[in-house]
């Protein structure tokens, strides 16, 4: 047990689900239409064949991408009202289909306490009112709302769940991820924000986290916001959505925090002691800049890299599915969960095999 813990916490188990339609290549045709610079057209192209993804799925149809007709039709764009009623329909749908096959391989009765994370969509009742009522859950159960982190609200929704588990004996968790991405793509004809978003897709995850021994052991939390970062990750709410900018100086940036004797400091161990490591698929420069950093083995970010091929990056999801990968594998000795996010910040969680 942990120095200073009264009780354990563990991660059983995690379901994940993404949304029946795969954009990605659709998205790269559209993309390729809105830059007006033929020079940004090519270097899109080989920056799109480089990216290391080969599937992003969307609650939006593929049809969506057409030029006449489709939620992102050339002349007029869905403003934000728009983009919420989808998400209000499409976001609990997709939540369900995790918690479902999160309930395929662990009990989930006597749910306690229900821990949800999104950054895509508001809606109240909260999006966790909806799924604690499709569930049946009952009407005590404590709910907590993590909205607006980002991509490293996964960590802080488990961090929460590890307190809650540690100091309630009975507890059992529920912690869910879920965004839509693609709701919020922007009309640009500009390089920048056109590689940011081609970066992003849907997903939802749920996992359960109660005292009882069983899959991962949740450890230590760590957080470390980098000095004069904050403009380089940020949301902006627009009357057209969400609009992400996601400055080409994070890789480096956050390749220069990882290296220094800090980020040792607040991980609590040198990184040559971590057996497992759970990046966030930021995307490839950033999984490349960790692994660079950190000098980790090659494969050490193999589950990160499979995740960014198949889905993308889906904000606070990402991780989850990373971790789903990890529990699925081989017994697990030390690990580290690791994300970034808005600040431009880290947040981070050790874990060991049960």
């Amino acid at each position: 047990m942990q120095k200073g813990s009264c009780l354990p916490a563990y991660l059983h188990a995690i379901g994940t689900a993404v949304p029946p339609h795969d954009v990605h290549a659709t998205f790269i045709e559209w993309a390729r239409r809105q830059l007006d610079s033929p020079r940004e057209a090519a270097v899109f192209d080989r920056m799109a064949g480089r990216a290391g993804i080969g599937h992003r799925w969307s609650v939006l149809p593929v049809s969506s991408f057409e030029e006449d007709g489709g939620f992102y039709r050339n002349v007029e764009w869905p403003g934000t009202a728009t983009r919420m009623q989808v998400y209000a329909r499409a976001a609990p749908d997709l939540a369900c289909a995790a918690i479902a096959q999160l309930g395929e391989q662990v009990a989930l009765d006597g749910i306690t306490h229900l821990v949800l994370a999104s950054c895509t969509g508001f809606v109240a009742p909260g999006i966790d009112q909806i799924i604690a009522r499709r569930l049946g859950l009952a009407p005590s159960v404590e709910r907590l709302l993590v909205g607006f982190m980002g991509c490293y609200a996964a960590i802080a929704a488990l961090r929460s769940a590890r307190h809650i588990a540690q100091s309630e004996p009975d507890a059992r968790v529920l912690v869910v991820t879920v965004e839509l991405c693609t709701l919020h793509l922007q009309q640009t004809a500009e390089l920048e924000p056109m590689l940011a978003m081609l970066q992003f897709g849907d997903g939802a995850a749920a996992g359960l986290v109660t005292g009882k021994p069983g899959g991962l052991l949740l450890e230590r939390p760590f957080s470390s916001t980098l000095e004069e970062s904050h403009e380089l990750i940020r949301w902006d709410i627009t009357d057209t959505g969400f609009a992400m900018h996601l400055s080409g100086e994070v890789p480096g940036r956050i390749a220069l925090a990882m290296a220094e004797p800090a980020f040792a400091a607040a991980l609590g161990c040198h990184p040559a002691e971590v057996d497992s490591w759970a990046v966030h698929a930021g995307g490839r420069s950033i999984l490349d800049a960790v692994e660079r950093s950190l000098e980790l083995a090659p494969d050490a970010l193999d589950h990160s890299r499979a995740v960014l091929a198949d889905n993308g990056n889906m904000s606070s999801a990402t991780l989850m599915f990373v971790l789903k990968r990890l529990l699925a594998g081989p017994p697990v000795g030390t690990g580290v969960a690791l994300a970034f996010g808005p600040g431009l910040a880290a947040e981070g969680l050790t874990f060991r095999g049960a």
